[in-house]
């Protein structure tokens, strides 16, 4: 059976079976929640109303932070239909695809990130027409309408055909995480190698140091966050004799792990604009901010959407 359907009942099994480690992962989620909810509403706040320009990075930046504050909001739900004892029969179900369609819209938000960066270092020129706000709010839109149909698709199937099924159930997961995280691996060698060319090394280095500063963050995001629940996806779909007990806890780890993401996003939008982190500062200081400019990490200030 596949982790999804799994996860109905999960939560109740964890607590019979393994009740300390259910209390200790509730907790790490409570922390999860205010952290990343208070970091990512404040991030919100800035790239919404103290970021001048909305540059196609902005606007991916912007959707990132609304699928990590989704998915920080879901967190209290698990608590509460615990001890709901079954009230809602679809709760779960809903639980289930906001959580799984916000995990995997950070993941393609993320991608779009490291691919937008590729494109205002390395093919300033060719990019300039694709490079604009009408274009990124575009491909947010097909994002989100994209993860919601596919993680529907596979919560359907893994509901109603479960094991007749799970060849293709796996393959439109591993369509949503190894794609992305082979194009995130491919563009940051790409960056990395462009920067080190003479032609680019007219940037300052502190502006290069933080483009590959944004990508480093972004692929271990991806590593310690999505891999493990994606690597127990494939495992399982090879070996489904694997213990039950043994896959229900390293699920619900790996899926605490996937939820860590909202608490360390806020590190890639630190090099995002480039007054981010003293703007952050100033609210704290509660003295009036200044507006930030647009991203930091283009080649030329004057780029059209960079």
């Amino acid at each position: 059976i596949n982790l999804f359907s799994k996860f109905i009942h999960s939560d109740e099994q964890l607590a019979t079976d393994f009740y300390s480690l259910w209390i200790g992962l509730m907790v790490v989620n409570a922390i999860i929640f205010l952290v990343g909810v208070v970091l990512n509403s404040l991030a919100l706040y800035v790239f919404c109303f103290r970021t001048k320009t909305k540059t196609t990075s902005v606007i991916y930046t912007i959707n990132l932070i609304v699928t990590d504050l989704l998915v920080g909001f879901s967190l209290p739900v698990r608590i509460i239909m615990f001890y709901s004892a079954g009230d809602c029969k679809n709760c779960p179900l809903v639980h289930i695809f906001g959580y799984f369609v916000n995990m995997y819209c950070s993941i393609l938000f993320l991608t779009c990130i490291c691919v937008d960066r590729y494109l205002a270092i390395v093919q300033v020129e060719a990019s300039r027409k694709w490079r604009n706000p009408t274009c990124a709010k575009g491909i947010c839109i097909f994002i989100w309408i994209f993860a919601s149909v596919v993680t529907f698709s596979i919560l359907i199937m893994a509901i109603k055909f479960a094991e007749c099924c799970l060849s293709k159930i796996l393959v439109l997961m591993v369509c949503e995480y190894f794609f992305p995280l082979i194009i995130i691996i491919f563009f940051t060698t790409r960056i990395m190698c462009a920067l080190s060319k003479p032609s680019l090394m007219h940037q300052s280095r502190e502006r290069r140091m933080r483009a590959v500063q944004l990508l480093i963050t972004v692929l271990i995001i991806f590593m310690i966050c999505f891999t493990p629940f994606h690597v127990l996806q494939v495992a399982i779909s090879i070996n489904p004799d694997i213990p039950h007990n043994i896959s229900l806890l390293v699920y619900h780890v790996t899926v605490t792990l996937s939820s860590l993401n909202s608490c360390m996003d806020p590190i890639v939008y630190c090099f995002v604009t480039n007054n981010f982190q003293s703007t952050m500062k100033n609210i704290f200081r509660k003295t009036e901010p200044q507006q930030t400019n647009a991203d930091i990490l283009g080649t030329n200030k004057n780029s059209k959407g960079s």
